[in-house]
């Protein structure tokens, strides 16, 4: 029996054992649940991960949305106070063309009365030079005897115009 004193026989033995103690206390079974346990909770992980991997992507795609409907909303308002600018300039250089056609029209009323007013005054002078000379050559050709003849005949002629 010599392979009884041999140390590796002993060691053989001695591992046999450790591995019958381990297969009779259920080591094997121990082992493998607590790997099914962590391979389950490796599963929930994984399936919570992916859940919210979901509803991060459903968030972003929410808030793309609502940056695509704020733009366009920031646009059309934009364009809106383009065209609210447009009508303004508008009516005011349609207001402004009035303003300046008023006071072109009140120009030429002032051109015209002034015109009038100038055309009063020389006539107004002509008449009275017209008068200055009719007395003076009146006074020129008229003597004392047809002065009397004249206020004479005014005097007759008086009561008839005044019936």
């Amino acid at each position: 029996m010599q392979y009884l004193a041999n140390p590796e026989t002993w060691v053989a033995v001695g591992f046999v054992a450790v591995i019958g103690i381990l297969l009779y206390v259920g080591v094997p079974k121990m082992v493998a649940t607590m790997l099914d346990a962590r391979a389950a909770g490796i599963k929930a992980e994984l399936d919570e991960a992916r859940r919210l991997r979901e509803e991060a992507q459903n968030l972003l795609a929410g808030y793309q949305k609502k940056s695509a409907e704020a733009e366009r909303e920031a646009e059309a308002i934009v364009a809106e106070a383009r065209a609210e600018a447009e009508r303004y300039a508008a009516d005011a250089a349609a207001a402004l063309g009035k303003q300046i056609e008023r006071r072109a029209q009140q120009a030429q009323d002032k051109i015209a009365q002034a015109e009038a007013a100038a055309m009063a005054e020389i006539r107004g002078l002509a008449a009275d030079a017209a008068a200055a000379a009719a007395e003076k050559l009146i006074a020129a050709r008229m003597n004392p005897d047809k002065q009397s003849s004249l206020i004479a005949d005014g005097i007759k002629s008086l009561g008839t115009k005044l019936n």
